[in-house]
């Protein structure tokens, strides 16, 4: 019986080292219930949730000179590596007070500590039911507070509240930490668990303690938070004074290019001359959405990205034919909330020195997982496996990019993420559209 629960766990053990080396996709959570069907995807913070990639179509070029992947393990050699696991499995069976052990546990155990010790906060395992939470939609109904959410720090941080949600009615700011749930402390909670708390039905309330860093002082406070069925926007835009386009993405959802296209051929029927592309507090989404943004302010055929995988080797994203405001004067805000895709489209756009960026700078999410189911009901890996470069081949991964035209926002300016920006209290918005006007000046 011990025999056949030893070459169980060893098949896994050799599910994962294959595993280890195959392809690639991103990721990011919202702090809402799912409510509806999943989708495929390839991407997201952080925030959105995703499953199965859905990859764009990518043109391979040939990798870093002398760099070669690292030959796989051979048999002998894994006997010698697992030896030391069996040795403390048969110490657990043997020795351990509470007996029977649950073998299923232990396995997933092992596997979350092999993928921890990678060092790496975005690789790692999700049991079941975090595989099922994971993989609500992009777009959809959610039952939450409404907030884009970080779930590979200490404490589940804030990365953006989504527009009119309970969370940014609260106030809640990118960069909040959540310490305590309902006045229970979670320090050393993992943060997803802390995530699912949060979670309830509609109309309910909960009780988030909040670590704010603010003028390099640490301030701590609670808000009670009703939650709502929330909606996830798309795209909002209006015509400005002097005939600038302001279109603002909020996520990079299955029809956010869709929803853009209209927005550009709305706003120029209304006379737009100019865009801003507000990506502030945008968490990111699908990467085959970013590439096609992009390639509605891009020529065809121009780099949107590269992602960059450990043995060289990298995949080139390019801008699609067919963009509706590829020589419109154009200029892109940006801040910390800024994430993932929303860093992908910045960046090329700032590349090309088609757009400069005007704001703060971005949060650095730049990294590609791909997410591998486990035979048998076993959750799902997500393991790092590949980088996002810009045109210019900059690292986006905790890097961030920094703004041709840095404007913080200050405590006394009104908080955009609740109301309609306006330029005569949103100074990023004022500093966009005096760069524009100075572009569009004969």
């Amino acid at each position: 019986m011990e025999r056949r629960r030893w070459l169980w766990i060893s098949l896994i053990a050799f599910f994962f080292l294959a595993c280890w080396i195959s392809g690639a996709f991103a990721t990011g959570w919202v702090l809402g219930r799912k409510s509806a069907g999943a989708p495929v995807s390839r991407e997201a913070p952080v925030v959105p949730l995703e499953g199965t990639p859905s990859v764009p179509t990518a043109t391979p070029v040939k990798g870093a000179e002398g760099v070669q992947p690292t030959p796989p393990p051979t048999p002998a050699t894994l006997d010698e590596l697992f030896e030391p696991f069996w040795f403390v499995w048969r110490l657990v069976h043997q020795k351990y007070v509470d007996q029977p052990v649950n073998d299923v546990e232990l396995v997933r155990g092992a596997i979350r500590g092999m993928l921890e010790a990678l060092g790496d906060k975005y690789t790692g395992y999700m049991d079941p039911q975090e595989f099922q939470d994971a993989q609500a939609p992009l777009e959809g109904e959610y039952e939450g507070i409404g907030a884009w959410v970080d779930v590979t720090k200490d404490y589940l941080t804030i990365i953006a509240p989504i527009p009119g949600s309970p969370a940014a009615k609260a106030g809640l700011k990118p960069g909040d930490q959540i310490i305590a749930v309902d006045g229970e402390d979670v320090t050393g909670v993992a943060p997803e668990l802390v995530r699912r708390r949060i979670l309830g039905p509609a109309g309910t309330e909960v009780r988030l303690t909040i670590r704010r860093e603010e003028g390099g002082e640490i301030k701590e406070f609670d808000v009670v938070i009703k939650r709502a069925r929330i909606q996830i926007p798309s795209v909002e835009y209006r015509l400005l004074e002097g005939d600038v386009g302001y279109i603002r993405l909020m996520m990079f959802g299955e029809k956010t290019d869709e929803d853009l296209q209209d927005a550009i051929r709305d706003l120029k029927a209304q006379g737009a001359k100019a865009f801003i592309l507000d990506l502030r507090n945008n968490g990111g989404g699908y990467l085959n959405t970013a590439v096609a943004v992009a390639s509605q302010f891009l020529p065809e055929g121009q780099v949107v990205l590269y992602e960059k995988f450990g043995d060289g080797t990298q995949m080139t994203y390019k801008a699609k034919k067919g963009g509706l405001a590829v020589e419109e004067p154009l200029v892109v805000l940006v801040n910390e909330g800024s994430a993932s895709a929303s860093e992908v489209v910045a960046g090329a756009l700032q590349d090309h020195g088609r757009a400069p960026l005007v704001g703060e700078v971005t949060f650095g999410k730049g990294s590609v997982q791909e997410w591998l189911p486990i035979p048998g009901d076993g959750g799902a890996v997500r393991i790092t496996v590949a980088y996002w470069l810009t045109p210019k081949e900059r690292l986006i991964h905790e890097q961030g990019l920094t703004p041709d035209y840095e404007v913080p926002l200050n405590e006394e300016d009104i908080d955009w993420i609740q109301y309609e920006p306006d330029p005569e209290t949103d100074p990023q918005l004022a500093k966009a559209l005096e760069v524009l006007q100075e572009r569009l000046a004969p």
